[in-house]
């Protein structure tokens, strides 16, 4: 199915039928940019959001934001849906300052538990009937929350070493257990991800992902920032793995959407292409890694995704000037034109994708056809559908079990709804389809670099217009808000931006693709055997950067 032949979409809801559904529940209107908002008492907090899921299909929790105004706590969910996610709706939840208490989504929303506890550990907001209610990114015995007005940044911290407890050690169930820590310095976790294992004999009876070892307070320094110019080198850094630009690209639809700034078409082209030579950066790491990871596969596979990715970073450098932390795209286009002679780059970006389909070829010969490999993925590490929404999984991990969910045609931006290209989904829902999807998306991006370099060899040198007219400074009325996302490479990276009228944000929340998907692991690995559980982890394709961010 190309991107032109979209299949026949349920109606949207309308903001009368919400507000016809939430009446019971809502007190207050607070509309967002991309989306209605909804303000729901504390208290009331499942059953809007159940009512919102059963009745009107939003089955896909996006985000969900934490904010401390002068006169009060707020927890934003940013609901979508997975078969039209322009259909979107938010949920506002004010807290009191006195007492910055609220229900937890987490019976609707499974993925919402990591979300809350990371809202109570920056912000300290309480989510009562919370699971597992504890901080995620900072130590427990943490003073303070940093995203909090009155954080105090001087205040000493006292971090005590705790010996580590076995969560199921009163369960007689599992007889005699052993707890493993995995990571977090081990190259099989992908960075400094720890996780807690129990195991019974080689079996994983329960994991835990502990993250935080690379929070780099990425949100704090986009809200120093300004809009129009110092904000966007902060993307590239979330995702070391090189899909940077898309990282920029999410930052630049939700800041131009603020400030209302529009894309000359010509420089949609030259972000579409630029964007896919980022994915295929990413996918390629992330194939290289994996046959690591399961075959031990240093010497052909990984070195030859290495080489592969090579000639893709020498093309983005002659396009940016940076081989990994690009700080290509701008406000209203991007930063420069082709390089000079154009005749010359087009030439390299055309050897690359005529050379990829034999370089594929030998991948899958390396990968997917390899038994051992097939033995260790095939029916391992299973992902179901309706699990995988209930996490907020998006990307190829979404794609893998059968999700037919990709922003790049289900929410256009860019050029990609004037070409033509396929939406790639495997139904194994296990370890095997998740690399078979970045494999057959490679395809896919070769076909989508090929339409725009067709376009622009040709375009009209008068034409070429890399950039609109952007004012020097941005600032936007106050207490605008607004949730924008692209198809990033690990998935669904979306940025939430309130204004205050100063050229600066007031609060700037990212969600990272990686940290909703991480958070599925443990359902996919308990029961299953180490191995197995190494081969789910790098079937995520992780990158910590912005998972912690």
């Amino acid at each position: 199915m190309t991107a032109q032949q979209l299949p026949p979409r349920p109606e949207s809801t309308t903001d009368r039928s919400l507000a016809d559904l939430l009446s019971p529940y809502a007190t207050d209107r607070d509309d967002h940019l991309n989306a209605p908002a909804f303000v729901v008492r504390p208290d009331e907090v499942a059953a809007a959001l159940s009512t919102l899921r059963d009745e009107a299909g939003f089955d896909h929790c996006a985000c969900v934001t934490a904010q401390e105004y002068a006169d009060r706590y707020e927890t934003i969910y940013h609901l979508r849906r997975y078969d039209d996610p322009t259909d979107e709706v938010s949920v506002v939840v004010p807290a009191p300052k006195a007492d910055p208490t609220s229900e937890s989504a987490t019976s609707v929303y499974e993925t919402a538990a990591w979300h809350e506890r990371e809202a109570y550990d920056l912000v300290g907001i309480e989510y009562a009937d919370h699971p597992d209610l504890r901080r995620i990114l900072l130590p427990e015995t943490w003073q303070g929350h940093p995203l909090s007005l009155d954080y105090d940044q001087n205040r000493p911290q006292v971090v005590r070493y705790d010996e580590n407890a076995n969560p199921v050690a009163a369960d007689d169930s599992h007889g005699e257990t052993m707890f493993l820590n995995i990571g977090p310095h081990h190259p099989a976790t992908h960075g400094v991800l720890h996780l807690e294992t129990v195991l019974d004999g080689e079996q994983v009876v329960d994991v835990d992902p502990d993250i935080g070892y690379i929070h780099r307070c990425e949100e704090q320094m986009a809200q120093s920032g300004t809009y129009r110019y110092q904000i966007m080198p902060y993307p590239d850094r979330w995702d070391w793995g090189g899909a940077g630009l898309l990282n920029e690209w999410a930052y630049a639809r939700v800041a131009e959407d603020l400030a209302d700034v529009d894309v000359p078409e010509y420089a949609q082209v030259v972000r579409t292409m630029s964007a896919e030579l980022s994915r295929i950066l990413s996918h390629l790491l992330a194939v290289g890694t994996y046959a690591l990871d399961v075959v031990g596969d240093f010497t052909a596979t990984f070195m030859y995704a290495i080489n592969d990715r090579e000639t893709v970073q020498n093309i983005l450098e002659d396009l940016t000037g940076q081989r990994l932390m690009f700080n290509y795209f701008r406000l209203g286009g991007v930063v420069w034109d082709l390089p000079d002679p154009r005749e010359d780059f087009f030439e390299g970006v055309r050897a690359f994708l005529d050379n990829l389909p034999e370089r594929l070829e030998e991948y899958h010969d390396l990968l997917t056809s390899n038994e051992i490999l097939q033995v260790r993925t095939v029916d391992t590490g299973v992902l179901s559908p309706e699990v995988a929404k209930q996490y907020g999984c998006t990307g190829p991990v979404a794609r893998g079990s059968g999700i037919d969910y990709d922003l790049r045609r289900d929410d256009p931006y860019g050029y990609y709804d004037e070409l033509d290209w396929d939406v790639v989904t495997a139904d194994g829902c296990d370890n095997y389809a998740r690399l078979l999807v970045r494999l057959q998306e490679m395809e896919e991006s070769a076909k989508i670099i090929e339409q725009c370099v067709d376009l622009l060899e040709d375009w009209p040198e008068d034409d070429r217009t890399i950039q609109s007219n952007v004012p020097r400074t941005i600032r936007p009325d106050d207490d605008t808000e607004v949730y924008r996302a692209v198809e990033a490479a690990k998935g669904e990276l979306g940025i939430y931006v309130r204004a205050d009228g100063t050229e600066k944000p007031a609060r700037f929340k990212i969600r990272g693709p990686s940290f909703s998907n991480l958070q599925a692991l443990p359902e996919m690995a308990e029961g299953e055997y180490v191995p197995d559980l190494i081969a789910s982890l790098g079937s995520l394709d992780t990158i910590m950067g912005e998972v912690d961010r």
